[in-house]
């Protein structure tokens, strides 16, 4: 069976991605900072019948990034590497004249560093992968310029720029930076926290927007930047 390895899997966007690999069939290791709620996004995914390991800590450590690896390699080595675990930088957002820089330091530090140390230590598991694959889940605020996502969304395009940098040195793969579309506002708690007052508006599911990554992988384009909402136009 293939292996994915998601970050940032205990909730939202990450659990739901691994429901839905597990239901095709995918073993996953998938890591994230809080081990109780982390094991019952493992349960989740595993009542699909596949093998589901998880792996706590903070992306930001070598040390759990080495751990997440050592466990796909003993399911038989990754083949898509998924990053997903993000930090805002302020909770809530704020404009730039009063962005902490402690958070913007944090949120570059688990937005992008370690994304690329993750992509780093994968490669060789990747490079012998039959159709090695890296999604670095990215933000519309990293495209366009909205009043208080400018921190977040400063991180978010340094990581588009890492994953296209990326996609031209390593041919053999494909790599993804994926935007879940409308500033992410999905019923996430990331989104509760960057912007707790939106008007209680309804917000799409995580789920709902799972089959344009889910497309991707079924129909494998060329690397580059991609938008859920026009994946799931034509799915």
């Amino acid at each position: 069976m293939p292996v994915a390895v998601i970050t940032g899997a205990s909730k939202g966007l990450g659990r739901a991605l691994a429901a839905a690999l597990a239901e095709r069939g995918w073993d996953l290791v998938l890591g994230a900072r809080t081990a109780d709620v982390l094991e019952r996004s493992a349960r989740y995914a595993g009542a699909h019948g596949t093998r589901v390991v998880a792996v706590a800590g903070d992306v930001t450590d070598g040390a759990h990034r080495t751990a997440l690896l050592a466990a796909a390699q003993e399911l038989g080595g990754v083949d898509l590497l998924v990053s997903n675990a993000s930090v805002l930088g302020a909770e809530p957002l704020v404009r730039l004249d009063a962005q902490p820089l402690a958070g913007l330091r944090t949120a570059l530090e688990t937005n992008v560093v370690a994304a690329l140390g993750l992509v780093q230590e994968a490669l060789p598991q990747l490079r012998a992968a039959e159709a090695g694959t890296v999604i670095a889940v990215s933000s519309e605020a990293a495209a366009e310029a909205y009043e208080t996502w400018g921190g977040y969304g400063a991180s978010k395009a340094a990581l588009d720029q890492l994953a296209a940098v990326l996609g031209v040195e390593e041919p053999g793969l494909r790599v993804w930076a994926v935007e879940p579309g409308d500033l992410d506002s999905m019923d996430t708690d990331l989104y509760a926290a960057a912007v707790p007052d939106d008007g209680g508006e309804p917000r799409p599911s995580p789920d709902s927007v799972v089959p344009g990554f889910l497309r991707l992988l079924d129909e494998r384009p060329m690397s580059g930047r991609y938008a859920a909402p026009a994946l799931l136009e034509t799915v």
